[in-house]
């Protein structure tokens, strides 16, 4: 069976991560489907490693009407995707309740529920699929303050992924998340000082790194996983357990 990826976020540090890990001896009909949002380079490399088997959409997930045009494009153009991998989060915002931003809220949770539904009805039909999200340890244990939005949006994918589990198990397809602890990627650059966790406090005395949480995800997509749905697997040096 040939296999075809769907990443969305695929420019960040775990997505190129998880796309090179994903071609490393794959078969040569292997397909990513990688959406970058103005950034595209960022796969260049990739693209010249495998050629042919990284094709890249350059689409900005935060407008309805080019996720639209993405999904049409998608299946007009490329075989329906065998696993979906949705790893965009809009920043975190050190902002109290009060001034929650209500559209934003909406606009993140739109964008992983359009894209389920474009493509988890051909999984059905197919009788084999796999679907990932990542979340974060801040679901798992004691988030910093000010961070309603993100927690929130974060919380619901957990609520999503035992739906969609729960729903699609009998076709064949299995619904995941990885909830990494802080990363050492460039999306914790961009994240105020306030909160973020110091690596000191992590009992492995370091933060974690794509290469921490990659094999993970691999795993929930690899076909020994199967029999693996709706769970919330932690990658977080122990920092936080279940």
């Amino acid at each position: 069976m040939s296999y075809t990826y769907l990443i969305t976020g695929a420019t960040s540090d775990v997505g190129r991560a998880l796309i090179e890990r994903l071609l490393q001896n794959a078969p040569a009909d292997t397909l990513v489907l990688a959406q970058g949002c103005g950034d595209l380079e960022k796969l260049a490399d990739l693209c010249a490693r495998f050629p042919g088997q990284v094709r890249p959409f350059d689409v900005d997930l935060s407008d309805r009407a080019k996720v639209d045009t993405f999904v049409q494009v998608l299946a007009a153009s490329a075989p329906a995707p065998t696993h979906f991998i949705h790893l965009p989060a809009l920043p975190v915002v050190n902002a109290k309740f009060k001034a929650f931003d209500q559209t934003r809220f909406d606009r993140d949770l739109e964008i992983q529920v359009r894209i389920c539904r474009a493509v988890l009805p051909a999984m059905a039909k197919a009788r084999f699929g796999r679907v990932l999200f990542i979340q974060t340890s801040y679901t798992i244990g004691c988030p910093p303050k000010n961070t309603a939005a993100y927690v929130m949006a974060k919380s619901a994918i957990g609520g999503l992924v035992k739906s969609l589990a729960v729903e699609y198990a009998r076709f064949g397809v299995t619904v995941n998340c990885v909830a990494p602890s802080m990363m050492e990627t460039n999306f914790l650059k961009d994240t105020p000082d306030l909160i973020v966790q110091a690596a000191e406090e992590n009992p492995m005395g370091r933060n974690a790194t794509p290469a921490d949480v990659v094999p993970a995800m691999a795993f929930l997509l690899s076909d020994e996983a199967g029999f693996i749905t709706g769970v919330t697997l932690p990658v977080t040096g122990g920092s936080a357990i279940v």
